[in-house]
């Protein structure tokens, strides 16, 4: 029997791999990517930052509604000649191009690129800038003919094309790069890696994937689309389509309560990624434009530069009440943890506990609590303070198994 053409065309557009595809058949959705790798990127130089080292540029963005379009963004180098790495610095919601954070990494002997992905310039909106972040723009219905006018076509496109910008800078080698972005930034940070195969090394904070599933998102926006228009807005614009793709090392930095990004599917997301991945899950970490956390900096340093990566993690194991990962560090460890928490009701409200694990013979050991139902994960930190840890497991309700 025959199925009817609307059957079809649903299956379709359920489908993973819908969208465009590279010469490997992973998913480059809505993208050309190519030619965002390859533009010869025309800058205009702005003022400089008084007292600090981030010049203004503007590049040229995605068309808009029919319309050509500029991106803002600050710029900031080392003394000297070089070549230095680049590092691709990615805002979130409520943020902008951030001078003090391409400072900070300037300062780290990186050249560094912060740009705006919300239209604005040094002083407020652009005249020629492309769409803002609000939610009502970044969810709003799309088709085929409106889908490079959405928001995050935009962003990435400008993440991309900022990338592309910097390498060809003669101050930068361009066969070390990395980007970072937090919390939206994080979740293009996501999409970038999957997409954009010449950066070394990539760290998405807070922001990840399969927000229709579980976010601060799902209620308000997903679960009000309707299952069709959910689920085309996925499979062109969540992580979860260009994630398996990302061949880059990557670093996942989130706390245990954010309040956008769950665990549940934040442990989703990274699971997805092929290349090697860190964890470094805080219990009750704030939610912020935070880019002073070291592991970040030793991970990207470790990777395109110099300096000891961070603790190593394996799989973590459970035998009765005892759980376990092997550790692995060439820094000395100062410090082992048991977190955990009763695995019921809302991510963001659970109440997390911390509590002393063993560090002996390359293991890092801690006793279980007896409440059920159980989640749980282990945490190292090394003499320079960086933490990371296992990915999460949790005990169901009268659970008492093994694995």
């Amino acid at each position: 029997m025959r199925r009817p053409i609307v059957a079809i065309i649903a299956l379709l557009l359920l489908s993973p791999v819908w969208g465009r595809a590279d010469s490997t058949g992973s998913s480059t959705g809505p993208w050309d990517v190519k030619a965002l790798q390859t533009a010869n990127v025309t800058l205009v130089w702005g003022a400089d930052v008084p007292a600090g080292r981030a010049r203004e540029v503007y590049y040229p963005g995605e068309p808009f509604q029919g319309k050509p379009t500029r991106v803002f963004a600050y710029y900031a180098r080392p003394a000297g000649d070089g070549p230095f790495p680049g590092m691709v610095l990615v805002h979130g919601g409520g943020g902008k191009a951030f001078p003090k954070w391409a400072e900070h990494w300037a300062e780290r002997g990186y050249c560094a690129l912060a740009m705006d992905l919300a239209g604005n310039g040094p002083s407020g909106r652009l005249p020629d800038g492309g769409p803002d972040q609000s939610d009502d723009v970044k969810f709003r219905e799309f088709d085929a003919k409106t889908e490079r006018d959405m928001w995050t076509y935009h962003a990435v496109a400008a993440a991309i094309r900022g990338h592309t910008l910097l390498a060809g800078l003669p101050e930068v080698d361009k066969k070390r790069t990395a980007v970072t972005g937090i919390s939206w930034g994080g979740y293009l940070t996501c999409i970038v890696a999957g997409l954009d195969d010449r950066f070394k090394a990539a760290v998405p904070v807070y922001g990840c994937g399969f927000l229709n599933e579980s976010s601060y998102w799902k209620e308000p926006r997903f679960d009000k689309m309707g299952a069709e228009r959910a689920m085309k807005w996925v499979n062109a614009f969540d992580p979860s389509r260009y994630l398996p793709a990302a061949k880059c090392p990557m670093l996942f930095l989130n706390g245990t309560n954010d309040f956008a990004y769950p665990l549940d599917s934040y442990k989703k997301s990274y699971q997805l990624v092929k290349s090697p991945v860190a964890i470094s899950v805080r219990v009750r970490l704030p939610h912020g434009h935070i880019w002073t956390f070291g592991e970040v900096d030793a991970f990207i340093d470790s990777r395109i530069k110099v300096g000891n990566p961070l603790p190593s993690l394996g799989e973590i194991r459970r035998e009765g009440d005892k759980v376990s990962a092997t550790v692995a560090s060439k820094e000395k460890l100062k410090d082992g943890r048991l977190c955990y928490a009763t695995a019921i009701g809302p991510w963001q409200k659970r109440e997390w506990k911390s509590v002393p694990a063993d560090l002996t013979e390359g293991r890092v050991v801690a006793k279980l609590p007896a409440e059920h139902p159980l989640v749980y994960f282990l945490t190292v930190t090394d003499a320079r303070g960086l933490e990371v840890s296992t990915a999460h497991d949790e005990i169901p309700l009268g659970g008492d198994g093994s694995k």
